[in-house]
């Protein structure tokens, strides 16, 4: 049984949804998502809320309704308040910058800088100490694959803890070598 896909998704006064057969189209003040969903589950529609029901007990239906009821949700939050992710930077000489049009400068420890262009759903905000970037975005797919993106520049070595970790990442530290 699943217990997450059984959960109606309540839509907020200010995103309109447009159910076209398989696909949906949510817009809000943050922007506007579209997505194609999977053909073995049903979504109706219920005054203020959306529900996502099985066509039939199989084990394809029942495993798509929670992922589908989740993709729906992710949707309408994105689009009425948004996602962010928030990423450190750690090491001397370790540092971004934001340059024009959507561009981010990586120096991480190369003999030459990175350049990563971000999409125009997502934008960056560095820090005055050049050590913090937080993406912002209404499309939680996309902001992690940047995010994502972003970190395996240069993951984080577990001897020192130098390179691009996630804010809420919790690293586990090895023992260098022990000494005499």
């Amino acid at each position: 049984m699943s217990r997450i896909g059984k959960q109606p998704v309540v839509v907020p006064a200010n995103v309109e949804v447009t159910l076209k057969g398989h696909n949906i189209h949510v817009k809000g003040p943050k922007g506007e998502l579209t997505r194609e969903l999977s053909d073995v589950v049903d979504i109706k529609r219920e005054g203020t809320e959306l529900i996502v029901s099985r066509r039939d007990e199989g084990r394809q239906s029942r495993s798509h309704q929670g992922m589908v009821r989740s993709l729906v949700a992710n949707m309408v939050h994105g689009v009425s308040e948004g996602y962010t992710r928030t990423l450190e930077i750690n090491g001397v000489g370790y540092r971004a910058e934001l340059l024009k049009r959507n561009f981010v400068r990586f120096d991480l420890g190369y003999s030459h800088p990175i350049f990563v262009e971000l999409p125009e759903a997502v934008t960056a905000e560095v820090d005055k100490g050049q050590t913090k970037i937080t993406l912002a975005s209404h499309d939680k797919e996309l902001i992690g694959q940047i995010a994502a993106k972003i970190r395996g520049l240069r993951p984080p070595e577990p001897y020192k803890g130098k390179g691009v970790k996630y804010a809420e990442e919790v690293l586990l530290r090895k023992v260098g070598k022990a000494g005499k």
